[in-house]
Parts: structure tokens; sequence; C-alpha cells
């Protein structure tokens, strides 16, 4: 009879100790996962209190280790002497929850426990009207060619990247200077994209090579690399200070990379920061469950050609073409002596000095609840002051958000005039981009306003476009 007594107060115990609390952080309003939400275990008596974050997934897991489980699980040996959680994010309204019960009350080895947290009611930013309401000042406009990209020069001077119908045969590059273009070319291919490398140099990026453009007395002289060779050699050198080259191993179809520094000494690399995506991780590797018994096959025979994961093979060809894929995005800026990372993934805003030791770690937010601010996931940079904008669209018009690089925040935003306009850069504490009327015969034109700001000169990074656009 003791054997048996015993015998159920083990498995009574077993039950207890081995269950997993598996939590889940979400908007109340959206419905979607709120990743790095600090979550702090109250025990019994308070004198072992645990605090943990949610991941990418507004997930956090309580409990014993178990093999089979695919989350990682923070390890808890009695998680049934934890009473309550406390929720708590700046955003967010901190919440608590009551959880003594649930232990007994449920039989499942696994618990889930669903929170709903309910956003702080924000004041909205200021909307910054333009020094010039309603002037808009046209930089370049043809009858017979329409503007598909541009890059600015030093002093003002643009280069153009022009086509004459339709924007898949841009082929002529024009060098304009102050109200005239000064010299064309036309090349034997057309571009995709104008993009420039870390020491500020334009290349036009075209589906086979990319051609390296240099201006020589006022003439436009082109070289041309394979675009294998620019992306693979080129493309990931990010920035260069005196003793450092800031080099990237970023790839469009993957979603974590790292920033690493080249000491130009001794040649060797030291890892800056990684950036992952942990949500778009997840989905990514388990895309491989649901394919077909003949694509895993495939998948397989190239991990063994290879080395690299089936599930990466998979991800990156049949994950990346689904409407849930989304390219993870965390850019570096330099200006002065520092150098900036907005690690999004992890809500953070990253400084390092120009040797990529790590200064300040400090929290982000102005990227959450997209939906609302009509945040386009992109930051651009003023080549001439160093000033960071955000770009944001809401009902097709435009805005700059001021970036504070101190706290991280967006200060003010400033409204640009017409609708849906492309191909956004700022320069010398104006704005420019390309713009067409809707439904109307004229040609896409390159138009610039003046923002409300007279930041001073600043040593900028010019800097590589993290995606080349191939075409293919």
């Amino acid at each position: 009879m003791r054997l048996i007594q015993l015998i159920v107060l083990v498995l009574f115990y077993t039950s207890i100790f081995g269950q997993v609390l598996k939590v889940e952080v979400r908007d109340a309003k959206t419905g979607d996962p709120v990743q790095n939400v600090s979550v702090v275990a109250y025990s019994e008596t308070y004198d072992s209190n645990v605090t943990f974050m949610t991941n990418g997934r507004g997930i956090v897991i309580l409990g014993k280790k178990i093999s089979s489980l695919h989350d990682s699980v923070i390890v808890i040996r009695e998680l049934s002497k934890y009473r309550n959680l406390e929720f708590s994010h700046p955003i967010y309204q901190n919440q608590k929850k009551d959880i003594a019960n649930i232990y007994a009350s449920s039989g499942l080895d696994t618990i889930l426990l669903n929170i709903f947290l309910q956003p702080i009611k924000q004041r909205e930013l200021r909307e910054v009207r333009l020094s010039a309401p309603g002037k808009v000042d046209t930089v370049y406009g043809s009858q017979k060619l329409g503007v598909l990209d541009f890059e600015i020069f030093s002093g003002g001077n643009i280069l153009l990247l022009l086509y004459p119908r339709t924007k898949d045969k841009a082929t002529e590059i024009s060098y304009y200077r102050d109200t005239s273009i000064v010299n064309s070319l036309t090349l034997s291919s057309p571009i995709n994209q104008l993009v420039r490398d870390y020491r500020g140099n334009v290349h036009a990026v075209g589906v086979d090579f990319v051609h390296g453009i240099q201006l020589v007395d006022d003439s436009i002289q082109t070289a041309q690399v394979p675009l294998e060779y620019y992306v693979k050699y080129l493309a990931p050198i990010i920035d260069t200070t005196i003793s450092k080259v800031y080099v990237t191993n970023y790839n469009p179809l993957y979603p974590a990379f790292e920033y690493y520094a080249l000491d130009k000494k001794d040649s060797t690399y030291t890892m800056v920061t990684n950036v992952r995506d942990d949500l778009m991780m997840t989905l990514y590797r388990s895309e491989y469950k649901w394919v077909d018994v003949r694509t895993k096959l495939w998948a397989k025979e190239k991990e063994i050609e290879t080395g690299i994961d089936a599930e990466i093979w998979v991800g990156a060809n049949y994950f990346t073409q689904s409407i849930y894929w989304e390219e993870i995005y965390a850019p570096l800026f330099e200006r002065n002596d520092s150098i900036f990372v907005f690690n999004y993934p992890k809500d953070l805003l990253e400084v390092f000095d120009d040797e990529g030791n790590q200064l300040k770690k400090t929290p982000i937010f102005h990227h959450y609840q997209r939906s609302k601010t009509g945040f386009k996931r992109k930051l651009i940079q003023d080549y001439m002051t160093g000033a960071i904008y955000a770009v944001y669209e809401r009902a097709g018009i435009s805005y700059l958000g001021l970036l504070n690089i101190s706290t991280g925040e967006i200060s003010e935003k400033a409204k640009l005039n017409f609708k849906y306009i492309d191909q956004i850069k700022v320069y010398n504490n104006e704005v420019y981009y390309v713009y067409r009327p809707f439904e109307s015969a004229q040609k896409r034109y390159l138009y610039k306003e003046r923002l409300p700001y007279n930041f001073g000169k600043a040593k900028v990074n010019q800097g590589t476009k993290m995606s080349i656009e191939t075409g293919k």
C-alpha cells in the first residue's frame, strides 16, 4: 500500500514539475506578436524572481527543457512555485497575470497562456510644413525621357538614369549640372538601378554586368565587371575607416546576417553585431515540413553537395516566394566618428566607434504598428549633413521623420507635397524624388523640396545598398 502511495506521489510531482508554460504575447488591437516584452516571474516568497524576454514570435517558454520542443525553453526546476507574471514594454500598458492555479487545473504537459497587451496612447508626431508650402522645384524634366533613378554627387551635381518608353529599357546615363545636361552616355544593355559603393562611387547595375561610372572633365567613363563579381566582392563592403573595413555577409534570401570589422593591419575579422529575425527564421526553416517528397529529396542532395542545411535550401527557394516572407532590414550608417546599426529585430540602435567598439545600445520602437504609422522599413541619410530620416507613407502621402540618434525616437515628420513619389533621397537639407502625375502623359520628372532644417556638413559614409535588384 505504501509502495502504491509512493508511486502516486512521484507521478503527481513529476506531472507538476514536468509541465511547461508557453506564454504568447500579442498586441490587443492588431493581434501581432510583440517581441522583447519583459516577463518577470514572481515566486511565492519573492526571493527568487526571474526575468525573461519574449522572442521574435512574442513567445517565452518556462519549465524544464524538453528535447521534442523546437522552441527554446527557459529552464526553471520548480515552475509551480511561481505565482505571478508581470509583463512590461515601453509602448504597451503593463499587465499582471495570476498563474497560481493553472498548474493544478491543467493536466497537460504544455500549458498555453495567451496575453494581450494594450498599446499606450501615444501623442501624434508633429507634422512639419515645408519652408515654402506648395512650392516644388523641378530639377529635371523631359518630354522624351523619363527618370528611373538618380544619384547626387558632392556639390549637388546629379547622375540620371533615363528611359524612353518603359522602365525596363533604361539605357541612357546623363550628367546633370546646374540646370542642364552636360554629357550623356548610352549603354548597350538595360540598367535596373544606380547604387553607390562604400567610397561613394556610382555603379549602374544591369542584368549581367555592373558598370562603374567615373566623371572625368565632365565626361562619363565606364568600366564593367560581372554582376556576380560585384555582388560577391564589392557589395559586402559597407564602410571603411582609417584602420577598419566594415563588411557584411548579408543575403536577401536569408533572415539573418552579421556585420564584421576587418583590421587593415593584420587582416583579422571581428564580428561587430549580428542581426536575426527569429519569427521569420522559424517560418523559413519550417517550410521544409510542407513541401513534397521530390523537393525534400532535391534539398537533401543539395545539402550533401554543399553542406548547407536542406531546410535553408527549401526556405530560400520556396518560402521567399510566399506572401509571408519579409526581407530582413537593419541598415548601418556612419556620421563623423560613430557608426550606427539599426537592429530592428532586436529593437535596438547600436552605436560603435570607428574601431568597431560598442559605445551604447538604445531601445527603438518607431517601427512598431506599421499599419498605423505607415513606416516603410526604410531609412535614408543626408549625404552632406549626416541626418537620418525614416520614410513613412499614409494614403499615398510621404513623410520624412527626423530620427534622433540619441534617443532613437522620431521627433517630428515633414510632409511632402505629391502622392506616390519614388526614389526618395536627401542631400544638403533638401529632399529629391521622382514623380509623375496620376493618369498623366507626362514623363517621370525629378523634383526637390526644401526641408525645414539647416544642419551643417558632417563626415558621412556614402553607403552600399544592402539589396541589389538584378532584374532576374
